[in-house]
């Protein structure tokens, strides 16, 4: 991979875009990455040579939030400002982008990762990935519209599951809930979503354009607005005693002692 900070651009295919995070190890969310995500979506929304777009990490999708930024956010109290804010806005881009997008996930996609993963049209996973929101582990809620969407894919009982137990599932489990759409094997996510990606951009442009709008017509409210009001609830418990615990005890790599 290039020297390029992360996330990295690139045009795999003809009329396919190839967004690649490029943080090691896990590729975690940090504000600057963030900031260029948003930038790279903000051009792709302009660009009417492309018509699909993949989304992936190297070697592994994204274990979410970068949490070495956190404790200095809440000894600050201004989460919302400095991080949450420009998360959602960055996912709301890629979820509302009017070309077809797919994610390829490789090893896991926890937190951030799985939320930027469920703002694509299709996900496909590799047989060994493992996909989770486990930020009840950390004292604090998926802040990016993860359990709204996760919601929406699988309904109440198994989005549930996943957010209030907080442990990973595997791709095989996703695949059977409803989260994700494919389950490729070993090493071939990217290959399997770069054919669907494909195969989307040989459609006709305004009938996929019609057709998302569409679902999101047939789901009704769009989930960008819940995940917005659910905000306030991140910041409550992001600044709470539970929440510094949770982010002390990661970084420390101890087990938490909630109160």
């Amino acid at each position: 991979m290039t020297a390029e900070p992360s996330p990295v651009l690139t045009f795999p295919h003809e009329a396919v875009a190839q967004i690649t995070l490029s943080n090691p190890p896990v590729n975690a969310l940090t504000r600057p990455a963030t900031r260029r995500l948003r930038t790279v979506l903000q051009g792709l929304a302009q660009d009417v040579a492309i018509r699909a777009l993949v989304v992936t990490g190297e070697r592994v999708f994204s274990a979410g939030s970068d949490i070495a930024e956190m404790p200095e956010m809440q000894e600050a109290g201004d989460v919302l400002a400095r991080k949450s804010e420009l998360e959602n806005a960055t996912l709301d881009l890629l979820a509302a982008l009017p070309l077809p997008t797919v994610a390829a996930i490789d090893g896991f996609a926890l937190g951030g990762g799985l939320e930027m993963a469920l703002c694509c049209d299709l996900i496909v996973a590799d047989a060994r990935a493992r996909l989770g929101l486990p930020e009840i582990d950390l004292g604090v809620i998926p802040s990016s519209g993860g359990s709204m969407r996760a919601l929406r894919r699988i309904g109440q009982a198994r989005a549930s599951e996943l957010v209030l137990l907080g442990r990973p599932i595997s791709a095989e489990t996703a695949l059977d809930w409803g989260l994700i759409n494919r389950v490729a094997p070993r090493g071939e996510s990217l290959a399997a979503a770069l054919d669907l990606a494909r195969t989307l951009a040989s459609k006709s442009r305004t009938a996929v354009h019609a057709n998302k709008r569409a679902l999101a017509l047939t789901f009704g409210e769009n989930p960008d607005l819940p995940a917005r009001r659910a905000l306030p609830v991140f910041e409550e418990a992001f600044e709470s005693a539970d929440g510094r615990e949770g982010v002390r005890a990661f970084l420390a790599k101890e087990s938490p002692r909630f109160g």
